[in-house]
Parts: structure tokens; C-alpha cells; sequence
């Protein structure tokens, strides 16, 4: 932890990401700042590449280039084995329909529950990750951090806590799914936050590097 405030620049319009992330940075220093608190009005990026880590590094460069400072982004998603790995990197929009965020959110769970009843694998085994990569201004990767979330699918939505694909996640050992938890204990396990204590740990020798500095 340190004295010193530090103003990032999280790349996202979602407000569960960002709660998450001035829950976990905040204690230690850091101000998360998002693009409408800066007055970004930017054409948003294409996310073309076929990894978590590819497209966090395309929004942190773009929006980093864009802003002038300093700037965190995170892709995330799920992964299913049974489905090799589907969704990945098109969670976010894997029905292709929707207009708002939880029609969007709604619609992806539908099509992922058809998919399971679909297939021949009971209770099948699947991850949440978050890619975090921050950048600065002049397109430099400061560093890259990773999480995972396990757990296996289930077809019977429940929980109201979380977004996306929560209510589906089941996890064994708690006996409920993502959107069941509390938010505290989801972010002492969940990938996102796995991903921020670890650039929490390294926020320390980054600042007095300079390496935050814009």
C-alpha cells in the first residue's frame, strides 16, 4: 500500500467491472477513473484479435494513445471445455443479439444453455478469465496480469449478484453459483479480481519506477 494517489484510466463502460476494480485498487492508492469521467468521446476500438491478452492490449494502446495517459483495460470472458473453449473471446456478444447490456446478457445465456442441453456432458467444466494489460501513452506494455475463475455449468440460472454468465457458473465447493456470492467473497475469488491483487502487487515498484507517470 501507498500514501501516493494514482489516477488510472480503466477502459470500460461497465459498472460492474469498474466497482470491482476501486474495491480492490482503491485501498492501495489508486484512483479509477473511467472514460466518461475524462470526457472521452473516442470511436471505440476493433477487437479483432484471438486471445483475452490480445484484446487488452488493443483497448489499453488505443485508449492510452487516444487520452495521453495511462490506461488498464480487460478483456474477460468464459470458457467452456466441452465446447473448446467457446465462448472465449466473443462472450460478450455470443448471441449476436441485444441492444442493451442485459438483453445482451440474456441472450448469450440462452444460446449457452441450448448449447449444453445440447451435448452429452454432464456438469461440464468451465473457467471465467481476465487478461488486465496496462499501457502507456506511447503504446508500451507496462505489464499484463492474469486470472481464472473455475467452476462447472449448470442450466438452471440463479443468483442475482454479478452480470454476463454468473448465474450459470456453479461452483462445488460453495454450493452456489457467481451470482449467489456476496460481492466481497466474488471478489476474493473471482478471475477479475485474482487479476487486480495481482497488479496490485506490483503497483508498489511501478510507482517508484515512474512507470505510472503521464
Amino acid at each position: 500500500m501507498t500514501e501516493q494517489t494514482v489516477e488510472l484510466l480503466l477502459a470500460t463502460s461497465n459498472p460492474h467491472k469498474l466497482e470491482e476494480a476501486r474495491a480492490i485498487l482503491g485501498p492501495r492508492g489508486i484512483r479509477i477513473v473511467d472514460l466518461g469521467q475524462i470526457g472521452a468521446d473516442v470511436i471505440e476500438p476493433i477487437e479483432d484479435a484471438t486471445t483475452f491478452v490480445g484484446n487488452a492490449r488493443i483497448k489499453a494502446r488505443y485508449y492510452a494513445s487516444h487520452m495521453g495517459c495511462t490506461c488498464l483495460a480487460d478483456d474477460s470472458g468464459l470458457e467452456v471445455d466441452a465446447l473448446d473453449g467457446r465462448p472465449g473471446v466473443h462472450s460478450a456478444r455470443y448471441a449476436g443479439v441485444g441492444k442493451t447490456r442485459q438483453e445482451r446478457d440474456e441472450a448469450n445465456n440462452r444460446k449457452l444453455i441450448a448449447e449444453l442441453q445440447g451435448g452429452k456432458v454432464d456438469h461440464p467444466t468451465a473457467r471465467f478469465i481476465c487478461c488486465l494489460c496496462l499501457a502507456a501513452p506511447d503504446g508500451n506494455i507496462i505489464t499484463e496480469v492474469q486470472g481464472s475463475f473455475e467452476g462447472v455449468l449448470t442450466t438452471t440460472p440463479k443468483g442475482t449478484n454479478g452480470f454476463g454468465y454468473d448465474p450459470l457458473l456453479y461452483l462445488p465447493d460453495m454450493g452456489c453459483t457467481s451470482a449467489e456470492l456476496d460481492p466481497a467473497v466474488k471478489n476474493a475469488r473471482s478471475h477479475r479480481g485474482q487479476a487486480l491483487r495481482l497488479l496490485a502487487q506490483q503497483l508498489p515498484s511501478l510507482i517508484a519506477s515512474d512507470a505510472l507517470s503521464s
